[in-house]
């Protein structure tokens, strides 16, 4: 039987006074620090870099850097022993490093696979699925959970044998550790005492036991090739800033036992190094502080002011930061609040829970060429057609998984609307399962600028949404490279959302491509998904077997019989003629077919009588005709 985790409400609330005596602003008050809440951040070490040595083993004992553009993406650690930094031309950094070996980091598919497996991996081991993944190599892990159910089971008379139990149903699954000590490094101050006292603080003993199971996740992660530095502490803010403290390949916990334990470790930090203040908010904020302009490139130049000096600067407020900071056009409603908190090292965000599919997919390019940027309708098609191609790549990795039927499999038949076909038709045939439809298709686009226009990064940038055609998801698409589907999703969709934004034809100077799906909704019946609902074509295909038990036959009653069978074999699904004359309306644009073709969509196009709009393309059910047509009516008004 699981020990009763303890119900303890222990709290960190931060105190009324600073360390000068100055009262607590109220909007930071309101903020508390939650003990019992521990975050793991996980780093992989120069991460594009060791997915290409994996690939490469000879390349591991030279200066290897990963290129994109004309731009250093980054670099292993050999390279930076060198003086190469990551984000660095690859002019600069060839001058300090002439032996620097290139590798093409263009194509992000296997950086993806990489991070997408070591995700999976880190998922498997978490109660609450709270494993968020931030870009391809950091992830956030709650642990409180796991954390928690271990406090009563470590034996404080022998700490050096301790056992950390992994599964709340088997008492064997875990591995075991040396609780007398902090696993890795350690930031902040030591208890007075010995080890019963360390025990005695609740505070402790968590962050201890983080410690331990961030190392055992960490040396997992090493099985499958691949280093990382973790931050272990009681926010994602800071755990992600003490993570970076040692590195790489190492681990660090932040003991803060009081607030002004955690001000004394975020203090020193310049402003651009803090976790959710980002290039614009560093450069407004120093520059206010300077009284002049700012340096704007503080990523690589490092910030000219830290955290103890701007937030001990008598003026500052959060009132003040939501004046300075809340003007700014695209700014968030309560930015100086954030902002202010973050100063003090507070950060109430919590890891997202993990999902089996992302919120978008997007593929983005530039075109910064000597010449200029894209000019001729060659040029476009021909860049929209690459970035469809891989867009299209990315969906069927991201957002499909492989299946087997076998025949004579009732669930796997019917499934099979939902089932990308790989091979012939065998005894046991492999398809893609969809797990998730995106709904929507976003293109941006914004003409080239160079740092001499004295223009922003994004100036200029447009953007255009529309429903995503339900022909990607077409049964006949048997080929993660379709050309045909990519030629129909150029042709029919993005280059007419590239002529509603950029409409004059003669003066086009386009400087990025940006292809984004958006809104992406599990599939029906995806037990993995969540919010999602029963699948209702199988519920309607299931009833017969449902209700068959339920009905009175008479025995002595053959004829009864044989009526009520063949009642029943008239009732399998898919059984009306859907070779039938469609029906049409010459009146009307908007047309009707009970045909099945390969371009249905999931959902309404899975229940029997349904009917496909051919002016859409959606199936709808006949209740919903006449509102359907409606609709084109007004659309057309």
């Amino acid at each position: 039987m699981a020990p009763r985790l303890r119900e303890e409400e222990d709290t960190l609330r931060l105190a009324p006074h600073d360390e000068d005596g100055n009262m607590w602003p109220k909007a930071l008050c309101a903020h508390r620090i939650k003990v019992l809440t521990f975050f793991i951040s996980q780093d992989y070490d120069c991460f594009y870099a060791q997915v290409v040595e994996n690939a490469r083993p000879a390349l591991k004992s030279l200066p290897l850097g990963i290129k994109q553009k004309s731009i250093l993406a980054t670099c292993n650690y050999v390279a930076r022993r060198r003086g190469v930094r990551k984000l660095q031309p690859i002019s600069d950094a060839k001058k300090l490093c002439p032996d620097l070996v290139l590798a093409d980091g263009e194509d992000l598919s296997a950086f993806r696979d990489v991070s997408k497996r070591l995700h999976a991996m880190l998922r498997s081991y978490s109660w609450n699925h709270k494993v968020e993944r931030l870009g391809l190599d950091e992830i956030f892990i709650d642990v409180t959970d796991i954390v928690a159910y271990n406090v009563p089971l470590l034996n404080r008379n022998a700490l050096s044998s301790s056992f950390f139990c992994l599964s709340q149903t088997d008492p064997e699954q875990g591995f075991s550790f040396d609780a007398s000590a902090v696993a890795g490094c350690v930031v902040g101050p030591a208890l007075e005492g010995n080890n019963s006292t360390e025990c005695e603080n609740p505070l402790h003993v968590r962050l201890l036991l983080a410690s331990h199971l961030a190392r055992y996740l960490r040396l997992k992660i090493e099985e499958e090739g691949y280093t990382s530095a973790c931050g272990i502490s009681t926010n994602k803010l800071l755990s992600k800033l003490v993570g970076s403290v040692n590195k790489p390949r190492n681990q660090t916990t932040l003991l803060s036992f009081q607030h002004e334990d955690a001000l004394s470790f975020l203090d020193p930090h310049g402003l651009r190094k803090v976790p959710g203040i980002g290039g614009k908010i560093a450069h407004a904020l120093e520059s206010f502080y300077l009284g002049r302009h700012a340096d704007t490139d503080t990523y690589t130049n490092g910030s000219a002011v830290t955290v103890a000096d701007f937030r001990r600067r008598p003026d500052v407020s959060a009132a003040l930061l939501e004046r300075l900071l809340g003007a700014r056009i695209g700014s968030e409603r309560g930015v100086g609040d954030k902002i202010w908190a973050l100063l003090h090292g507070v950060d109430d965000a919590e890891v997202k829970a993990a999902s089996n599919v992302p919120t978008q997919i997007s593929i983005e390019d530039t075109y910064p060429g000597p010449q200029g940027g894209l000019r001729t309708f060659v040029e476009i098609e021909r860049e929209m057609t690459k970035l469809a191609a891989s867009l299209l790549r990315r969906l069927h990795v991201d957002l499909t998984e492989e299946v087997e039927e076998t025949q004579g499999d009732g669930a796997a038949t019917a499934q099979a609307d939902d089932l990308i076909p790989l091979e012939a038709d065998t005894a046991c045939s492999k398809r893609r399962k969809w797990l998730a439809h995106p709904k929507t298709i976003r293109l941006s686009t914004r003409p080239k600028t160079s740092y001499s226009d004295g223009k922003p990064y994004n100036w200029g940038r447009a953007s255009r949404s529309q429903p995503l055609p339900t022909f990607i998801f077409s049964r006949s698409s048997s080929s993660l490279n379709d050309t045909a589907l990519v030629a129909r999703l150029v042709k029919e969709t993005l280059l007419p959302m590239f002529l509603a934004l950029n409409p004059d034809k003669g003066g086009w100077n386009i400087g990025m491509i940006n292809i984004c799906v958006a809104n992406i909704i599990p599939t029906a019946g995806d037990p993995g998904a969540a919010g999602c609902g029963r699948d209702i074509s199988q519920m309607f295909r299931k009833q017969e077997d449902v209700l068959r038990e339920f009905r009175v036959h008479d025995d002595d009653d053959h004829d009864g019989k044989n009526a009520a069978s063949q009642v029943d074999q008239g009732s399998s699904p898919r059984s009306s003629d859907h070779n039938a004359a469609p029906v049409s309306d010459n009146s009307r644009e908007c047309q009707y077919s009970t045909e099945i073709t390969d371009d249905e969509p999931e959902g309404w196009g899975d229940l029997e009588g349904s009917l496909s709009c051919q002016y859409c393309g959606h199936m709808i059910p006949p209740f919903a005709v006449a509102a359907h047509e409606r609709y084109h009516e007004f659309e057309d008004g």
